[in-house]
């Protein structure tokens, strides 16, 4: 097998370093212009900088967003920002529109090109003209089956790489164009600042009725006419890999650290099992519930199989059985370690660790000291610096969850 790359998203310097301490190849992210996420902070000049710096320390890679369809008045700043990627050390830039794709290749020639999903490629052919074009990865459209990406797979170049969503959110429209947001908020969708129409409850209006709206319900609680279901492939590792797919992309830059961290983890350890164990790989059950531990809609396989259901019409929410409660600053010794509240949890909770080794493990609270030497009963303020007792040691880097209630 040739082991597909984890690739993970990284909405600021700490969602980068999550994703690098538990396990991406590479991690795309956008800067301030041009990336289709404008509510993550993203990566200035200097941070993108250390992002490349640290990536390449320990042999992984940066891909770079650059894939808004943009106006005519945005032009004029795209070619000292693709240059300025490449003097930071972008590995590659993703590209939707073919304006820009041509001018990467101008005042960027040493960063790679891959096609965004934003362009919509459902098949080989043009693949194949990208590929001709200066292209090295294509990231398919969402809306392609397994079969077809096999198919693809066979009449595409070798050299050409195939990239795809194999977790996070799905949007409703083709491939991410869409213009509710557009006509609905006055937010442009294609800029990266979609306003999410998709998840809101709607109602049915009468014409001669003004005024008087009537429930569309399956339940009580409304109907949500777009939303869609989360994807998640971690059951799928085999098919996708026997399909060709090079690169599984975690959707997610607007997302947190500790979600960037616990899909980094589980897709890491599923693509080395299968790689370690063949075709006797069984995936283990601890990592099928990792992704259950983090904030997400009901999940389904998207279109990789074809027919099952997208939409959840009875609920806009999310499923949450998880706090992040902390991060581990640093290990003192075998039952102390210094970290960094998150969320509020109390001395005697049992809370759940993921090190940076990716197996979890439970442990229990025992104490806690403030930063002036005084037990406290429990941890209510974010970002408190706190030393934590436990019955087992608590690695540097670990993130600690609590179950809700």
């Amino acid at each position: 097998m040739i082991k597909p790359e984890i690739l993970s998203p990284a909405g600021d310097m700490e969602c980068l370093e999550s994703a690098l301490k538990f396990g991406a190849d590479a991690v795309y992210l956008a800067g301030k212009l041009f990336g289709m996420r404008s509510s993550p902070k993203n990566f200035d000049k200097t941070d993108l900088k250390k992002a490349c710096e640290l990536a390449h320390s320990t042999g992984r890679k940066i891909h770079m967003t650059c894939n808004i369809l943009p106006h005519n008045s945005e032009l004029a700043a795209l070619p000292d920002f693709l240059s300025y990627a490449q003097e930071c050390g972008v590995d590659a830039l993703i590209i939707a529109d073919l304006g820009i794709f041509e001018a990467a290749k101008k005042y960027a020639p040493k960063v790679a090109r891959h096609i965004s999903t934003q362009a919509g490629v459902t098949n080989y052919a043009a693949a194949n003209v990208l590929y001709n074009m200066g292209a090295s990865r294509v990231v398919l459209a969402r809306e392609i089956p397994l079969s077809e990406i096999a198919e693809m797979r066979a009449k595409i170049p070798k050299e050409l790489e195939i990239e795809c969503f194999v977790h996070g959110a799905m949007c409703v429209s083709f491939s991410g164009r869409c213009l509710i947001s557009s006509y609905m908020t006055g937010r442009d969708a294609n800029h990266g600042d979609c306003a999410q129409p998709c998840r809101w409850k709607y109602h049915l209006f009468e014409e001669n009725r003004p005024g008087q709206y009537f429930p569309v319900e399956e339940e009580n609680g409304g109907t949500y006419l777009y939303n869609s279901r989360d994807l998640c492939m971690i059951e799928h590792i085999p098919e996708m890999v026997k399909a060709g797919i090079s690169s599984f992309k975690i959707e997610g830059r607007a997302k947190s650290a500790y979600y960037t961290a616990v899909t980094t983890n589980a897709y890491r350890h599923a693509v080395d099992d299968y790689a370690a164990e063949g075709e006797s790989f069984v995936l283990k059950p601890w990592i099928k519930e990792e992704l259950d531990k983090i904030s997400h809609r009901e999940y389904n396989t998207g279109f990789y199989f074809g027919t099952e259901p997208g939409q959840n019409t009875s609920d806009g929410g999310y499923i949450r059985h998880y706090d992040a409660v902390a991060v581990c600053v640093k290990s003192v010794d075998e039952h102390t370690s210094v970290i960094s509240q998150r969320n509020k949890f109390l001395v005697g909770d049992t809370l759940d660790v993921l090190p940076p080794s990716g197996i979890p493990f439970n442990t229990v609270c025992q104490r806690l000291v403030n930063a002036d030497g005084e037990d406290v009963d429990s941890a209510p303020h974010p970002t408190e610096i706190l030393t934590m007792t436990t019955d087992l040691p608590v690695p540097e880097a670990s993130v600690i969850r609590k179950r809700k209630i």
